[in-house]
């Protein structure tokens, strides 16, 4: 490791900045495209398309390691995306506002994808085992403090200049938008005078894009022949669809006008609801989470995460009934949230499981493959399907498909060993799983 360059220096900064543009397209698009005057689904299917990039992100990373080096893939992109910053921000008052921002959210969604992949090698080749086990909880904190900044914070301040400016909607996004851009061209100069130059970090001429292909076709080959690959599959596809039917429809709900059903939310309390409370429910949820399965396995705890991730959804029925006051919104959210967090950890570790083997970084590449799949395909029709039954109904809907994460879950076979703290498994072929009875 490059001694002269502390990883406090850039390992925060570089994992906010990374958390920064992924909050932006998933979370921030929709409370901008709601105020705007898009549908619910119009919303919710053209912000799900963005989900694409992350999820296409396993079959362009042998580039990034074969052309240039992970440094300069993340000053490249981190300047790319300030410029889709301030193309977002530049596009809002225009008469083709809806054209232009959603084309630069795509750029974005692209080279964020992107930043991430050289972001994550870069920490591995810059940092030893030791080191990168240290910072891994503070890589965590700014990425989820990102996540407030982004869904708390800017949302907020846009809500703020939205009173300040006689509540001219296009124009108060448009200069919290420039405001970011700001904020990301001083990440990308920081980065690029921070960033240490690691002697592994360089680009592997050695392997052609064909020998490059040929490798990554191996991998798809080897990760479709697993044993267990339909019910692996069948789980990372089914069980977060109710998360994913709900995701961007709760955030419209909270902000909709109490005529529609919604809660009425101005971006003010939104920001503080789910960009600041929810977020931080989300937080300890999953510190919990990894916790437990540390102290007990993932099996011992399968099942209460996985009523952790799915009954608490039932908090938007009462409140869709009830229409609370912020307080008790705040309640609720972070009862959801917290129950998330928990629960996603299940799902988190059981594609850490299924990629065990020789292929264990590819193969979990390619299960987050399915993680965002799982959340794009339900966003598609979500909105349309509130649109035609109601919020009260829809929530309804979303508490009776988490049958279909029961049914997932209880295909599964895990080892009753494995996440447990000290226990090693490297020395058994992926495949072993299988023969584990429940």
């Amino acid at each position: 490791m490059n001694n002269s360059k502390s990883p406090w220096s850039w390992v925060p900064s570089l994992y906010f900045a990374e958390g920064l543009p992924n909050v932006a397209v998933m979370a921030i698009s929709v409370i901008m495209y709601k105020q705007m005057g898009l549908s619910n689904a119009e919303i919710t299917f053209y912000t799900s398309w963005l989900y694409l990039p992350w999820m296409l992100k396993p079959l362009w990373s042998p580039f990034v390691d074969l052309v240039k080096t992970k440094r300069w893939w993340i000053i490249t992109m981190q300047l790319l995306v300030g410029a889709a910053f301030g193309g977002v921000a530049f596009t809002i008052p225009t008469d083709f506002w809806l054209q232009g921002t959603l084309f630069f959210f795509w750029v974005m969604a692209f080279t964020s994808a992107t930043h991430d992949i050289a972001a994550d090698g870069f920490y591995m080749l810059e940092l030893t085992p030791n080191d990168q086990a240290f910072y891994v909880g503070i890589r965590s904190t700014f990425y989820r403090l990102a996540t407030i900044f982004g869904q708390g914070v800017l949302v907020m301040v846009a809500g703020n200049l939205q009173v300040i400016y006689r509540n001219s909607i296009p124009f108060s996004w448009s200069l919290m938008f420039y405001g970011v851009t700001g904020l990301f061209i001083g990440l990308w100069l920081w980065h690029g005078y921070v960033l240490p130059r690691p002697k592994a970090d360089k680009a592997h001429t050695a392997n052609t894009p064909q020998q490059i292909m040929g490798e990554l076709a191996h991998t798809i080959r080897t990760f479709f022949c697993k044993k267990q690959v339909v019910t692996g599959i069948l789980f990372m596809l089914f069980y977060r669809m109710p998360e994913g039917l709900l995701a961007k429809v709760a955030a419209l709900f909270l902000v909709d006008n109490e005529s529609n059903g919604g809660l009425g939310l101005s971006p003010q309390e939104y920001g503080l609801v789910q960009g600041t409370v929810g977020v931080i429910g989300l937080t300890l949820g999953g510190i919990l989470g990894g916790l437990c399965v540390s102290r007990d396995g993932l099996k011992r705890w399968l099942w209460p995460m996985v009523l952790a991730i799915t009954l608490p959804d039932l908090v938007y029925i009462y409140m869709s009934y009830v229409l609370p006051n912020l307080a008790i919104v705040n309640v609720c959210v972070f009862v959801e949230q917290f129950g998330y967090g928990f629960g996603f950890t299940a799902y988190m570790m059981y594609l850490i499981y299924y990629s065990r083997g020789e292929f264990k970084t590819s193969h979990y590449a390619l299960c987050t493959t399915f993680m965002s799949l799982s959340m794009m395909l339900p966003g598609f029709f979500a909105g349309a399907l509130q649109e035609a039954v109601g919020y009260r109904m829809f929530f309804i809907i979303v508490v009776i498909s988490c049958v279909v994460t029961y049914i997932v879950t209880a295909m599964l076979k895990i080892d009753p060993n494995f996440g447990i703290k000290g226990y090693n498994d490297e020395a058994e072929v992926t495949d072993e799983q299988d023969d584990y009875q429940e």
